[in-house]
């Protein structure tokens, strides 16, 4: 075997390099990049970097804000207090022509009657809240004791997000009539 050469000095043995694929650029560059990024930015939002950026984990300065916006009130050791919210009447979901109508009478215990005042000015809220709940709900939810248990606490959550931050204590059914 002859090695040739051409003018430029080197010869056919001398391999030229090869630019490197598309795929070998997205696996062994583009891909660990990425990597690196998803990672740190999964540690920023969990909370992991948080001693390392040098801010004070979730409770401790917050907590301390809490205890002095709000002073802590005596305990209310008078008898129950109690709002009434207006019967409601609404529609269910059926999904048939005919109308199935819920009528239901509610009123909340609270814990201290100075909340009276508050949850009697967010009436508005807690109304809307309940009627967009109950709208959605099928006459098979609302049987026997589990459904009225769980319509009681999901309309508790509902009065609580909408007066918050007062507590109410429990939702009372005084009327519930479901007509077919």
């Amino acid at each position: 075997m002859s090695m040739e050469t051409d003018g430029g000095g080197s010869t056919d043995a001398e391999v030229p390099r090869k630019k490197l694929s598309g795929k070998k650029i997205v696996l062994f560059i583009v891909l660990p990049v990425v990597l690196i990024v998803a990672g740190a930015a999964a540690a920023f939002f969990t909370g992991a970097l948080d001693g390392l950026l040098g801010k004070k984990p979730a409770g401790e300065g917050e907590h301390v804000e809490e205890e002095q916006k709000e002073p802590e009130l005596p305990p209310y050791n008078g008898p129950p207090v109690y709002a009434d919210i207006p019967d409601m009447l609404v529609n269910l979901n059926t999904g048939e022509r005919r109308a199935t109508l819920l009528k239901l009478g509610i009123s909340l215990e609270l814990n201290r009657p100075e909340e009276k005042a508050a949850v009697d000015l967010a009436m508005p809220r807690i109304t809307d809240a309940f009627q967009v709940y109950l709208r959605e709900l099928k006459v098979d939810d609302l049987r026997g004791s589990a459904g009225m248990y769980r319509l009681r606490e999901e309309l508790q959550l509902r009065v609580n997000t909408a007066v918050a931050p007062i507590k109410v204590k429990d939702v009372l059914i005084k009327e519930f009539l479901v007509q077919q």
